[in-house]
């Protein structure tokens, strides 16, 4: 219907991938005649990824499990695991999805988060609002019975900014990266 009405449509990809959001930069700053802007932030990206790639040269022990949960409201629960954009970002900032075997998006169930023994829970900070904090998260089915529940090791990270995977992809994974591996308990994070 835009196209019809004469209005110039671009269709953006939308891959969690470093590549994926370079062409999505490049994408975007060809569209609105911007490219050396784009090239701007595709070399912002790449810097933050160069001192992601530094921070975790150094990092001991072994890689954390990290289970991301889709939350908005008690009632509406899903665990996320391949293809999505914020296990993309978890995974850039050297954590190990502990969703394996789910694509995209499922229903959450007790047992699933449970089955997955995540050392660490990662939400938007908009859906752990939805169920009270990081107290409902912990009375969420099987939060609680996780090494991350027992822990209260979870990070709340703003919406877009860890559920884009554009520009901030680099700076969201190394923020991700330090919550993760430098810090103890629940952190919250914004760009």
């Amino acid at each position: 219907q835009l196209r019809a009405a004469g209005v110039a449509v671009v269709l953006v990809p939308a891959e969690p991938t470093v590549e994926g959001a370079k062409r999505k930069i490049r994408t975007v700053a060809q569209a609105v005649g911007r490219v050396e802007a784009g090239e701007a932030l595709v070399r912002a990206l790449e810097r933050d990824l160069l001192a992601l790639k530094a921070r975790q040269a150094v990092q001991k022990g072994p890689k954390l499990r990290a289970l991301f949960l889709y939350l908005r409201g008690p009632g509406t629960t899903f665990v996320c695991g391949e293809g999505s954009t914020p296990v993309g970002v978890m995974e850039l900032a050297g954590l190990v999805n502990a969703a394996q075997g789910i694509k995209e998006c499922r229903p959450m169930t007790a047992e699933s988060v449970v089955a997955a023994r995540p050392d660490l829970i990662v939400v938007f900070k908009k859906g752990l609002e939805s169920v009270g904090g990081l107290e409902g998260l912990l009375k969420l089915p099987g939060v609680a019975q996780t090494p991350a529940g027992e822990k209260r090791r979870v990070v709340a990270m703003d919406d877009l900014y860890l559920g884009s995977f554009g520009p901030r992809a680099g700076r969201a994974a190394l923020d991700l990266f330090i919550a993760a591996y430098e810090r103890e308990g629940f952190v919250e994070v914004g760009p």
